[in-house]
Parts: structure tokens; sequence; C-alpha cells
């Protein structure tokens, strides 16, 4: 007769190990409608004050690229193998040196914080619980050295600098002394973007005081009391920490120091690879003739990515020129970001030649409803839906997943024939 607890979860066996399968009855209560990455959003939206939300799931202009972002998933089907034996499957992956327990991990967001308590530091604990990489935002409102120490082997750190020596110098410094060993500079940023949804909104950063602020605070209640005012009276002001001089997130006179981005070039690129020992990550790659370039300036690897929908409006989906990218980059690892939502979006991109992909919204999501319970709760669907598809698809590793499982969806001649 068995001893075990009829309450434990039900496993799922994979090559790896046995690990509990998250159902509606085992999750907490606020989870167990939480079945995937997409249900995260309505929940938040409710909870987190209007300005604030349309800053964080807002792209820019007309929201073109947002949507492409999505809409080009549905332009790949999968061609699944059957009857190969897939009880050994495992989705384990190795980058730069280190192995991660899935394929995918935490795009950087800058206002995780500001959404929910102690966000940067929920989405750091839980990417540690998970073995997954975190990258944590240079427009974050936690220090970097406190967020390094909360996760001191799956955090890397991104970087938003200027063309100027002095402060490419001192931030390399920081964040080296800080113990990282990642660092990823993002590219795609040389002016601030036309972001009309954050005027709309009322959003600004800092946050000016207004009645119109101050309403909508008031008209979200668990926000206002379970972050906003519990973050300061445990630790004070917010500020934006890690970019520029320090400045407080709520000001009716401060301005943020963005400095001029529109002067950085490939020479400072070159500047960051002597200074940095570490591995030098480029974010925000689209076009192949800059993959070539980044490896040539010795970076280790790049993030194709369009900044989640949120720079330029009609820029390319990064999904379409992935497979132009890992053309060119050599042994270089390509990784990207921007609209995954799924395990099957994870496994195409996989297919494509990615490496590695990374989550953004809704881990941030995940992370004001429910914190670090929320964001592993968040990765373990998707894990779970990754561990699924592969199953489905007919493949027992990561390494194995390729063009072979794909074709067009929309080039269908009625007799089979693609």
């Amino acid at each position: 007769m068995s001893t075990a607890s009829s309450n434990a979860p039900p496993t799922v066996s994979s090559g790896d190990r046995a690990t509990p399968q998250i159902t509606s009855a085992n999750a907490p209560p606020a989870l167990r409608m939480m079945l995937a990455l997409e249900d995260f959003e309505a929940p938040a939206s409710r909870y987190i004050p209007r300005p604030i939300y349309g800053y964080v799931c807002g792209g820019v202009e007309r929201n073109v690229t947002l949507t492409w972002n999505r809409s080009v998933f549905d332009d790949l089907a999968l061609v699944p193998r059957m009857l190969v034996g897939v009880s050994q499957r495992s989705q384990k992956t190795e980058l730069f040196g280190r192995s991660y327990d899935s394929p995918f991990g935490i795009a950087p967001m800058g206002g995780t914080s500001l959404a929910g308590y102690e966000g940067d530091l929920a989405l750091a604990r839980a990417a540690k619980a998970n073995n997954i990489p975190m990258i944590l935002s240079g427009a974050s409102l936690t220090p970097l050295e406190k967020v390094r120490a909360a996760s001191p082997h799956n955090t890397w750190f991104q970087a938003y600098l200027p063309g100027e020596e002095q402060a490419i110098t001192e931030l390399v410094e920081r964040v080296a002394k800080a113990g990282y060993d990642t660092l990823v500079l993002t590219v795609d940023i040389p002016v601030g973007s036309n972001r009309e949804n954050n005027v709309r909104n009322g959003y600004n950063a800092p946050l000016r005081p207004s009645l119109r602020l101050a309403l909508q605070c008031l008209a979200h209640p668990r926000w206002l009391i379970g972050t906003a005012l519990r973050t300061y009276f445990t630790t004070g002001m917010p500020h934006f920490e890690n970019m520029g001089k320090r400045t407080p997130l709520v000001s009716s006179t401060a301005v943020r120091e963005r400095a001029n981005r529109d002067h950085l070039n490939w020479e400072h690129v070159a500047l960051m690879r002597r200074l940095w020992k570490g591995k030098l990550i480029i974010k925000g790659i689209l076009a192949r003739e800059d993959a070539v370039i980044a490896r040539e300036h010795g970076a280790d690897g790049i993030i194709v990515s369009n900044h989640g929908g949120r720079q330029l409006d009609s820029a390319s989906s990064p999904l379409r020129v992935l497979p132009g990218i890992v053309g060119v980059a050599g042994d270089m690892p390509v990784m990207i970001d921007s609209g995954f939502r799924r395990g099957t979006d994870v496994l195409k991109a996989l297919a494509l030649g990615a490496k590695f992909v990374f989550v953004g919204r809704p881990m941030l999501y995940a992370a004001a409803v429910a914190g670090e319970t929320g964001v592993s709760h968040a990765i373990r669907l998707l894990r779970d839906e990754v561990d699924r598809d592969m199953a489905m698809l007919g493949t027992n590793a990561i390494t194995e997943v390729s063009s072979q499982y794909l074709m067009p969806a929309r080039s269908f001649d009625g007799f089979g024939n693609a």
C-alpha cells in the first residue's frame, strides 16, 4: 500500500526527472485560472493603475510592430513526427558554458517594481528557483547590486548607455564590481520613441504628482496598499537606480538623465569589449549586416529584438529575420525576444536557429499578480508547454529541434503539397 499523500500533485515523466504538473487543483487560489501566459494580463490590468499599465502594455505609435510580434507565429506550421519514442525528452539547454532547465529566460523590463512589490527581485528569485536566466533592466527601480545578490548565478544586466567613454567605463566597472558575468548592451534606442499611449494614459518618468494620478491610485486600492505604500514604508521612495543620475520615481521637478544615446556607435562597443571581461551580448539586432559587425567586434552573442514593439513602429518582427541572422552568425549564439507567449512559439524560434528565447510582459504581469509565486507559476506553465509540445512534435532534445519540423502555414494547394 502506497504511503504517498493523495494530495500530492501528479507528475510528468521526462528525461531529467519527474516534475510536478501544474494543475488548477494544486496551484495557489489566485493562480488556479492562470492556465497560460496570456491569462496573467487581465488580472494585472485590473491591479495596476492605468498610467502604469498603459506604459507596460503599450507599443509605439500605431502598434503595428507590437501586432506583428504575435501574428508572425501564425505564419509557421509545425510538422510533427510520430512513433519516435519521446520518453527521454529533456529541455535542458547549454548557454555560455552554463546549463539551464529550459530554453527560455526573462527579458529586461524597467517597470516591474512599479507594477508589483519588489518586482525586480521577484523575477530574479523565481529565475534562480527555476534555473533560468533573468536580465535586469537598466531602467529598473532596484539597485543592480541588490538583484545580483538575490540571484548570483542567474542574473544578467542590461545597459542603456550614451556614446560617452566616461559613462561607459563607470557603468562597466560598477557591473563588474557587483559580480555580474554577463552584460547586455541594448542598441535600438538612439532616441526616445513616440509612445503616444504614455501621453494618453498620463504616464511620465518620473511620475508627476497630479489629481489624475492620485485618482488612479485611489481607484486601485490593492496596488496602492500592496505595492506603492508597502514599498514606500519599507524602503522609502523608489529611484531609477541603474542608469545615469539617481532619480526619484515621483517628482514634480526631477528629470531623468538619459544623455546622448544617438552618439553610441560600434567604437563604443569596441571600448566595452576591451573593458568588460565577461560575456558581452548585443541586444536589438534586426539586420544581418549588424550581426556580422557584432561578431567582428567580439560580441559573445546577440539578441534579435525590436524592443517588444516599443521603439520603431513597422520594424520587422524578430522571428521573420531570425533565419538570415543565424545564417551569418557563425558560432556566435543567437537569442531572440518579442512576442513569445506559448511553448509552440519557443519551439518555432528554436527550429529557425535561435539558441535561446526571452519572455517579457507576461512575467511582469505575473509578478504584479502574485509576486515570486506568480512568476514561478508562469515559468512552470511555459516549461510544461515546451515539454508537452516536444513530445507531440516527436523530439527528445532541444538540440534536435530544427527546420525539418516547420512549414509555411499559408502555403496550401489542396493536394497535400506545400
